[in-house]
């Protein structure tokens, strides 16, 4: 079995839960989005549209994430809808407040594709802001407790993006009432990890064609969060235990 491509996020499931990889990659078993991701996504709409338009207001920003918001999640089921919702137009301002002193992004989402030897599908992601008259690259995260440091999985995505060792890469958090952004260190081991991680799961998928036998050589870990919701009843359908 071949994957056409990696990606970041792809790598960093099959790292953190091979059996969740399966159901979800190989089985084509998607778990439905979560108000959080929904919410990282209409905050960065609203950042992005104060950091082009830097004369926009921040209610103007907020009203642009508010509604990207309710348009990817109108159909959610959700229970915590509203409560993520709340918390938009402090994350919008905080955001802004940390990556407006950048000036305008030279480019917004661009595209990385990275082919390291010995893989059969390229890394690819797309990377947030650029500021090339500056050599830094952003990565904007939104999550409800400011972290110390950046997190090992976004160490390993941002590293994709840094193909220069003259770009300084950087993780933005912002929460509802912090913000913090950390350079990113160690760049080549987080992408030689990157890289890595992706050989052993072409090695994995080499092994059969049938995407059913990959469940006959893994195991759910059901206290895992990545098994909460429904996902759970099917994996006792899947796996059979």
């Amino acid at each position: 079995m071949k994957l056409e491509r990696h990606s970041p996020s792809s790598l960093n499931l099959f790292c953190a839960s091979p059996s969740m990889f399966v159901l979800e990659r190989i089985l084509g078993v998607r778990q439905p989005v979560g108000s959080p991701a929904h919410r990282g996504t209409a905050v960065e709409d609203g950042v992005t549209h104060g950091l082009m338009n830097l004369m926009a207001s921040v209610e103007d920003c907020t009203a642009v994430a508010i509604k990207k918001y309710d348009t990817i999640s109108a159909l959610s089921g959700d229970k915590r809808r509203e409560d993520y919702r709340v918390t938009i137009p402090e994350m919008v301002k905080t955001a802004l407040e940390e990556l407006r002193p950048y000036g305008t992004p030279s480019r917004c989402q661009g595209f990385v594709e990275w082919r390291p030897d010995g893989l059969a599908s390229p890394i690819v992601g797309y990377f947030d802001y650029e500021w090339e008259q500056h050599g830094v690259l952003v990565d904007l995260k939104t999550t409800e407790k400011l972290p110390s440091s950046i997190k090992i999985p976004h160490a390993r995505q941002v590293a994709l993006y840094t193909q220069s060792d003259n770009v300084d890469a950087r993780l933005t958090y912002a929460t509802p009432k912090k913000r913090a952004t950390y350079r990113l260190e160690n760049v080549r081991e987080h992408r030689n990890a990157l890289h890595q991680i992706a050989l052993r799961l072409e090695r994995f998928l080499s092994l059969s064609d049938d995407p059913e036998f990959f469940t006959s050589i893994t195991a759910p870990d059901y206290e895992s969060f990545y098994w909460g919701g429904p996902a759970r009843q099917i994996g006792f359908e899947r796996w059979r235990f």
